[in-house]
């Protein structure tokens, strides 16, 4: 993956933790609403919605996809500063990274956003946002959290 790539792969995990959080549902709903061909939709138009404000960007997806508001509510309640959305956006993106074979990065933040460790990443009272980043790659491949 070239540098660029990198950086678009960045902004669309980013933009998914975004909509997550507006639409109130986990990030696998999200990335299914998508679907394949509306995650490399957002890759390809990257480079261009990155001028664009999260805000935007996100309602024109949220209008398009017909995402419906969820009950997946993580930062409302949180005794603690919720991580930012491009903090969130770089753990993905460096997990999906490290987990795909090159060439399967959009095949990898499916499955990665569909997995369970999206759900226990999103659930920011827990803390596992802050785990190590083998940490979470190996209870990914486990299916669960590690002990």
């Amino acid at each position: 993956m070239t540098d660029r790539e990198k950086d678009d792969l960045f902004y669309v995990c980013t933009l998914i933790e975004f909509i997550g959080r507006k639409t109130k549902n986990t990030r696998g709903v999200v990335v299914g609403s998508l679907g394949k061909k509306g995650i490399q939709k957002q890759l390809y138009d990257a480079s261009v919605n990155h001028c664009l404000s999260f805000e935007q960007v996100s309602d024109e997806i949220v209008e398009h996809y017909q995402i419906p508001d969820g009950y997946f509510d993580t930062v409302s309640g949180c005794k603690y500063t919720v991580p930012s959305v491009t903090s969130i956006g770089k753990l993905y993106s460096r997990l999906i990274l490290d987990c795909a074979r090159p060439g399967e990065e959009i095949d990898e933040l499916i499955r990665i956003f569909s997995s369970f460790i999206s759900d226990k990443i999103s659930e920011f009272r827990t803390g596992v946002y802050f785990e190590n980043m083998s940490y979470l790659e190996c209870s990914y491949y486990a299916g669960h959290l590690l002990e």
